[in-house]
């Protein structure tokens, strides 16, 4: 309005949120925007009860006046203590309609646009998956990969509670989640905000203390979409290495909360929310 001295609105990010821990969720309820305006990216990892992603992701969505959502590894666990004991697709699907109830968008529903600075941006949630082609040093497939892990004794936790159903393996749910996801894609004219909660390039793993985890990271078949797209900015989270970094002069933020443990250890920033539009200064 004019003259009004209210900030002026922003897109937001934040991923990796694991409410069930208790320090977490005092972070989730200092979660606030700065504007009426704000919208806010949840990038994966919320919870792994689909109760309390809903509980989470409703108080989200009272706060912002828009929340974008795309599922993480952990929202996809079907775990002994979960009631529900929904398993890969039926468990997604089942999150996809929590979500809507909410006012909540997901990757299923058309994609938003940002219309405010830096806009018009189409904002596009993507569920991805991921399909063993981030093969750890030395190895060439994913049957090399997974020995290499079991030798080294670091194993994703996919493995036991990630299940594909209906789909025989995880690599052919992400094959089937990477066609749908072009497709969508390829209807979009003008710049997009990629969002995913696996990295859609490799290079963000090359950091990671233990790089066989980075066959559970993404897929080789997404490594051009931020130029393919006409990506103003790519969003992800899952590394837990909160940074930004430029691939063919595209910016991609990891937005990571991540676990008490590793968060404790960093400075804490006065926001834990980032910035993706209007592109900060410098970025």
């Amino acid at each position: 309005m004019p003259g009004s001295s209210e900030a002026p609105p922003r897109l937001l990010a934040i991923s990796d949120l694991h409410v069930s821990h208790g320090e977490n969720r005092d972070v989730l309820d200092g979660l606030r925007p700065g504007s009426p305006g704000d919208w806010l990216i949840v990038a994966g990892d919320v919870a792994e009860i689909p109760a309390d992603v809903e509980s989470a992701l409703g108080l989200l969505r009272e706060r912002f006046a828009e929340v974008v959502w795309v599922p993480g590894n952990h929202e996809l666990w079907t775990t002994p203590r979960d009631p529900a004991q929904t398993r890969g697709v039926e468990r997604y699907e089942h999150l996809v309609e929590l979500c809507r109830g909410l006012g909540v968008h997901t990757p299923e529903d058309p994609f938003p646009v940002w219309r405010g600075a830096g806009g018009p941006v189409t904002v596009a949630p993507l569920f991805t998956l991921y399909d063993y082609t981030f093969h750890p040093p030395g190895t060439a497939t994913k049957e090399e990969g997974l020995a290499y892990a079991r030798g080294t004794g670091v194993v994703c936790t996919d493995e036991y509670l990630l299940h594909p159903d209906p789909y025989p393996a995880r690599e052919d749910w992400c094959r089937a989640r990477l066609e749908y996801s072009e497709r969508r894609l390829a209807e979009v004219s003008g710049p997009t905000v990629l969002v995913n909660h696996w990295p859609l390039v490799r290079e963000p793993t090359d950091v990671l203390w233990y790089p066989e985890f980075a066959q559970w990271c993404g897929s080789v078949h997404t490594a051009n979409w931020h130029t393919k797209y006409n990506a103003a900015a790519v969003v992800y989270g899952h590394l837990h290495i909160p940074r930004t970094t430029h691939y063919d002069g595209v910016r991609f933020q990891e937005v990571s909360l991540g676990y008490p443990r590793e968060w404790r250890r960093r400075p804490i920033p006065e926001d834990r929310l980032q910035v993706v539009l209007p592109a900060p200064v410098g970025a």
